[in-house]
């Protein structure tokens, strides 16, 4: 017999994460829990305020719909909301075993203040030193220069940036007039770094740093193409749809000769975990971008395994629904 459970959860966060225009006290969001004959699977919905296009609020009422369409015996169809197709999707897959339990845990520490802090965390990286700075925060200047002194204080470091498109391409100019040459090719790629992709193209031929697709792999004019000076497309499954809309894209990209990201959204570690065991199972080659749990204050139901924050049960949530 079908049964289907739906909680609200509300993580807080830690000071001073910034999302485009606003702080994020708390991180907001849903998780569903399917039982069938004995087996079980868990999918989060969380959409992330100033990227997702859904609200919370319309993502439950979604998911709701889903949530009794699924216990009234139905076969489910991808969601037109992102977040929502996503976490259906997994706990879909891993109901019927589909999703593999093997993880990559490894990840790209994210750079969001004093490098000095960066180059401890990556000497004791082991294999592949790979780390993601933000930039377009501050002067473009700025952030050639910090970036230049990473590339030159670790030989051995590839650097993934990501502007979200917040520079003209005169600012990107700027930014890449403070990176050596001869180490632009240590930069994996930089996101997005102009405000068209016209721009971000010309600008990756013009200074020889590679760029990814990101906003873009979600708008509906985007398509996965081999181009010169794009080196990768980063997909946020939160953001993006469902398990099988993210391994399309992923199987695109891979034909296309381009590398194919997992990143997160500053989901839970429940949905942290997915989407470690995502990335093994589809990019098993690339190390993913999920150093996100940091910014939270407390785990939810799965631990990361490097992780000493606590970890909140499901007995401390507020039950939506419940079939």
């Amino acid at each position: 017999m079908r049964q289907v459970s739906i909680y609200r959860y509300s993580l807080p966060m830690e000071a001073g994460v910034i999302l485009r225009n606003q702080r994020l006290k708390t991180r907001d969001g849903l998780l569903l829990r399917l039982n069938d004959d004995g087996r079980e699977g868990w999918g989060e919905i969380a959409p992330l305020p100033e990227f997702s296009p859904e609200t919370l609020d319309e993502a439950q009422q979604a998911l709701l719909d889903d949530a009794r369409r699924w216990a009234a015996g139905e076969t489910l169809q991808d969601n037109a909301l992102p977040s929502v197709a996503f976490g259906v999707s997994c706990a879909l897959a891993e109901l019927a075993g589909t999703l593999p339990e093997t993880a990559d845990y490894r990840k790209a520490p994210l750079c969001t203040g004093d490098p000095d802090e960066l180059f401890a965390v990556l000497q004791a990286l082991p294999g592949e030193k790979v780390a993601k700075m933000k930039v377009g925060l501050y002067e473009a200047v700025r952030d050639g220069m910090v970036v230049n002194l990473l590339l030159e204080a670790m030989p051995d470091l590839k650097l993934r940036l990501d502007a979200n498109r917040s520079w003209t391409r005169v600012k990107a100019d700027g930014f890449a007039k403070y990176v050596n040459a001869a180490w632009r090719d240590r930069i994996a790629f930089l996101e997005e770094p102009c405000k068209t992709r016209d721009e971000s193209r010309d600008f990756a031929r013009a200074t020889g740093i590679a760029i990814a697709w990101d906003e873009s792999v979600r708008e509906t004019d985007f398509r996965v193409e081999a181009e010169e000076g794009v080196a990768a497309i980063v997909i946020k499954p939160t953001l993006t749809g469902s398990l099988q809309r993210c391994r399309d894209l992923i199987e695109q990209a891979h034909r296309a000769g381009l590398d194919a990201v997992i990143s997160s959204s500053i989901e839970s570690s429940l949905a942290l975990t997915q989407l470690a065991r995502i990335a093994a199972w589809l990019t098993p080659q690339t190390v993913p971008g999920l150093d996100t749990l940091s910014l939270m204050q407390s785990q939810l139901l799965r631990r990361w395994p490097d992780s000493t924050l606590p970890v909140a049960d499901v007995d401390s949530l507020d039950v939506i629904w419940r079939s």
